[in-house]
């Protein structure tokens, strides 16, 4: 008898947050909203951003062992030492250039395309919602309308 009333999900946290969720373009089939240029754009998005990542993934496991390796070169000069030996010509002054890390470029690179895709999702649900809003104005002009119609019935049966 209460299995209805008493559900998990039966009420929402805070009654007055209006949360809406972009349709994903897994499904494909154009039923979402989505045009054909909108999906092969999320595709492109999504390749792209797949690529990043792997390439984020390479950089960041290259950064990593370049780190290690500073710090054993630090730790254990003694390596160091021999190696200089062997190398004659080698000066006596060390210049280490510091390289900016490849990671946070693209970083920065990953979060412009997930920007891009949320424009994209964005620009589908003011569409979709731009389109109920003309179905609703025509419906609306329809009745108003039909209560003209109706007044001239009656103002010509008045008379």
């Amino acid at each position: 008898m209460f299995q209805t009333a008493f559900q998990v999900n039966a009420f929402q946290n805070n009654a007055f947050q209006i949360v809406i969720v972009p349709p994903t373009p897994s499904g494909l089939d154009g039923h979402d909203g989505f045009t054909r240029e909108e999906i092969r754009r999320a595709k492109a998005i999504d390749k792209k951003m797949r690529q990043l990542q792997a390439k984020r993934d390479a950089e960041f496991k290259a950064d990593n062992e370049r780190r290690k390796q500073l710090w054993r070169d630090q730790i254990d000069p003694v390596v160091k030492k021999q190696q200089k030996r062997k190398n004659k010509l080698q000066s006596n002054q060390e210049v280490t250039v510091d390289t900016p890390s490849q990671l946070a470029a693209i970083d920065a690179y990953i979060a412009n395309l997930e920007r891009q895709k949320q424009d994209l999702y964005q620009a589908v649900v003011v569409r979709q919602a731009k389109l109920r809003l003309e179905e609703e104005l025509r419906v609306l002009e329809v009745k108003r309308q039909q209560e003209l119609d109706d007044e001239e019935a009656l103002l010509a049966l008045i008379l």
